[in-house]
């Protein structure tokens, strides 16, 4: 573990809030480019235990408690916010969840999102829309999946909400963690909208980075693509011989997933399971299931006459992009890539081996959050 310590940072004019923040992705990415963070939201008791022990060193005000005891700017529900607190900001930053719109189509302005999660981000946004301090960029993650989601109806109410409510110019584009210096392939759906009375650029001239070349500048074209950052799934590993044997999964779960494996291929269902080995590129999508079998990204061991091993929590840890120190890196060079050196946020376990693998599955990928910030800085707020 590494310690603990209290980081310093020069004053900065650029804010943010994070809603639905889990363990702070957006957090470590935004503080990357000099942001404060003054406001966040997350409900899950222990992704709370996380995000505090992690970022009460960089933002302190952020943990600050009134009279009764209660936090001031860190929320736990946000349904229950009240919204004339929540200070003034540049950036929002949210991975909502994917709800559908019961009233979708009544056009009844941003109201058509009651009900949803997205309503509440609507109207935080709207407050400080009455209020004369409008926010500068909005920033939200979901699936890929939200693109297809009520045959398409879900995302063409929220873009309606966002461009004719709330009146922002909005982009949006999938991007892949497989192209930002992790092995894993992980799509996700990203919005980056802004206002164009305090930004003078059309909708339409944001550059969406989609991958990180050699140099670790952004590849803008998916022509050069091929030119993105090489990985390899060892480059999460720890070293082997640290690695306790209860990772390496019974001889019973084994021979459970290689008969669904055999039985959902005659069906045509799918697969069962997915085994990589140190050299592939990169893995599958690590998901908040993964501690119940680790069956998505199972680590082959047959040269060590062995069951295949899942993930420990600090290598899915890595697989999301967050600099972990736990026992070291079986590639001792590993140590100081784009995503380990010193100039990255350490991150520490603090929440049972469970919790881990279903905050770090539900996470960000933290280097494709970076690169946005990066570009959101340059092209938008420094336009």
């Amino acid at each position: 573990m590494g310690q603990k310590k209290v980081v310093t940072k020069p004053e900065t004019k650029l804010s943010f809030i994070d809603l639905f923040a889990g363990i702070g992705g957006f957090h470590t990415s935004f503080y990357s480019i000099g942001a404060k963070c003054v406001f966040a939201s997350e409900w899950d008791k222990n992704a709370r235990i996380s995000y505090e022990e992690n970022y009460k060193c960089i933002d302190p005000e952020l943990f600050e408690k009134d009279s009764e005891g209660n936090y001031k700017y860190f929320n736990e529900d946000i349904t229950k916010a009240d919204v004339e607190k929540i200070p003034d900001f540049d950036i929002l930053c949210g991975g909502f969840p994917c709800q559908p719109f019961s009233i979708a189509g009544l056009r009844k302005g941003f109201e058509d999102a009651r009900g949803t999660l997205f309503f509440n981000i609507a109207n935080i946004i709207n407050n400080k829309i009455q209020k004369g301090k409008k926010p500068r960029v909005l920033l939200l993650e979901n699936v890929k999946g939200l693109k297809n989601h009520m045959k398409g109806e879900t995302l063409k109410v929220l873009l309606r909400i966002l461009r004719e409510d709330l009146k922002y110019e909005v982009q949006t584009m999938v991007l892949n963690a497989k192209y930002f210096g992790v092995p894993q392939n992980r799509e996700r759906l990203f919005f980056v909208c802004w206002d164009k009375g305090q930004i003078p650029v059309s909708e339409g001239e944001f550059k969406f980075p989609l991958g990180l070349d050699s140099n670790k500048k952004s590849i803008f074209e998916k022509e050069k693509l091929d030119q993105c950052i090489k990985t390899k799934v060892s480059d999460i590993f720890e070293p082997s011989k640290t690695i306790d044997p209860k990772y390496t999964i019974s001889d019973r779960l084994w021979e459970g997933h290689q008969r669904r494996k055999e039985r959902n291929k005659a069906n045509g269902k799918g697969f069962g399971y997915s085994k990589f080995d140190g050299n592939d590129t990169y893995c599958s999508t690590i998901s908040a299931r993964y501690w119940k079998d680790g069956s998505e990204i199972l680590i082959d061991q047959t040269a060590q006459n062995k069951n295949p091993r899942k993930l420990t929590p600090v290598e899915a840890g890595r697989l999301q992009g967050y600099r972990i120190i736990g026992n070291g890196w079986q590639n001792k060079e590993c140590a100081n890539n784009m995503n380990n050196n010193s100039k990255n946020l350490e991150f520490r376990i603090v929440v049972t081996p469970k919790e881990a693998y279903h905050q770090f599955g539900n996470s960000v990928a933290v280097p494709v959050i970076k690169a946005l910030a990066r570009e959101i800085k340059k092209q938008l707020l420094e336009a």
